[in-house]
């Protein structure tokens, strides 16, 4: 049986793309592995064999050390498909090549793109860095066997540079959050994810300060002095903050809320992307209160799920909440387009075919 190699240094073991979709789908019809670096050891879980290479302090020790022990481990497993899902193992990627693999890079965001959103560089060194990354990127892929895109728009970058490319969507798992039946019955809204300045924590802080709402806010703060900073808003005398919690406890959240919020800023990398829990929101069947950008829109408002709105805008953010606590009928209507379109759309199965159909093409070349 072909076996199937995934390698992350970054992601968790059981991140959803990675784990959860990407390596439980293949693991149908193949020996799949998955190389990890976060020092809790080895294990096999769901048909799936996990190595873990140990962690290395600091980013600088993930790149230098971390890639180094994937490689060794890569090459230890002798497998037929390496499916590599860091811009850092890159060069993990080449090496594989040269002893004849077939490699595959899954870029989950655009990079030259995300570089362009970093606060701490300022311009003129953000579009060199860009401008070098998206050549050395171009120059490394072409030597790679496929490209994943996780959006239409990444895909296609890699196609106008002839590089062989399919777009593999992070839409939901139907059978984990469909069966979800929200109550509907608390003025309660959510926000589930990284906790950064960009992702708009502090605008649906203030937003809740004058309303008479429960927003739970899930996930993990990774900057202490802006989790400071949030704490001592007005606002977060409203917030029942969960910190990082595993997916029984994301369902919980969802059963309780009338609506998911996923009011990113208007970062190059953010506003082309599809953001995972705008979907997950969709198929559980709560409203949506999203950024006004023109791809989420297309999602939002095109399916009737749930409002748009200036993300950096506060009071406008306020309005949306309070629209959809005080109106449950057309909150719970809009819970059910987001969740029609899920089913009939936006979900895993549909890139999971298409996930099969990449490795099908690439197997008949081993």
């Amino acid at each position: 049986m072909v076996t199937i190699t995934h390698l992350t240094s970054a992601h968790p073991r059981y991140d959803t793309r990675i784990f959860l979709k990407e390596c439980c789908s293949l693991a149908k019809n193949y020996n799949v592995n998955l190389i990890v670096a976060d020092g809790l050891g080895d294990e096999t879980k769901q048909g799936i064999s996990i190595y873990d290479v140990g962690i290395d302090k600091g980013r600088l020790g993930r790149i230098l050390k971390t890639t180094q022990k994937v490689l060794e481990k890569a090459i230890a497993l002798d497998s037929d498909i390496y499916h590599l899902h860091d811009p850092e193992l890159i060069p993990v990627g080449l090496k594989l090549k040269k002893l004849g693999k077939k490699v595959i890079f899954d870029a989950h965001e655009d990079l030259p793109k995300q570089v362009m959103a970093k606060h701490y560089l300022n311009s003129f060194t953000k579009r060199i860095l860009s401008f070098t990354i998206a050549k050395a990127e171009v120059f490394a892929l072409k030597k790679f066997d496929a490209v994943v895109g996780a959006t239409p728009i990444i895909r296609d970058k890699f196609v106008s540079h002839k590089i062989k490319s399919v777009n593999i969507n992070n839409f939901p798992i139907l059978d984990e959050l469909i069966e979800i039946a929200p109550s509907f019955s608390s003025a309660t809204i959510c926000y589930i994810g990284l906790l950064y300045e960009t992702r708009g924590i502090r605008e649906i802080i203030q937003a809740v300060e004058e309303l008479d709402v429960r927003l739970i806010i899930a996930g993990k703060f990774f900057d202490k002095n802006f989790e400071a900073e949030m704490r001592a808003l007005k606002g977060w005398e409203k917030v029942d903050f969960r910190g990082f919690v595993n997916r029984d406890e994301v369902k919980e959240i969802l059963q309780k809320s009338v609506a998911g919020l996923v009011t990113l800023h208007p970062t190059p990398s953010y506003i082309e992307a599809y953001p995972v829990k705008m979907f997950e929101y969709m198929s559980a069947g709560i409203a949506v209160i999203s950024s006004n950008f023109p791809l989420y829109k297309k999602f939002v408002n095109g399916n009737k799920c749930g409002i748009c709105v200036d993300p950096l805008n506060s009071k406008e953010i306020a309005q949306a909440i309070s629209s959809l606590i005080t109106n449950v009928n057309e909150a719970k209507k809009m819970g059910e387009n987001g969740k029609k379109a899920v089913v009939e759309q936006y979900n895993w199965a549909i890139e999971e075919a298409k996930l099969f159909k990449l490795y099908e093409e690439l197997i008949k070349c081993i």
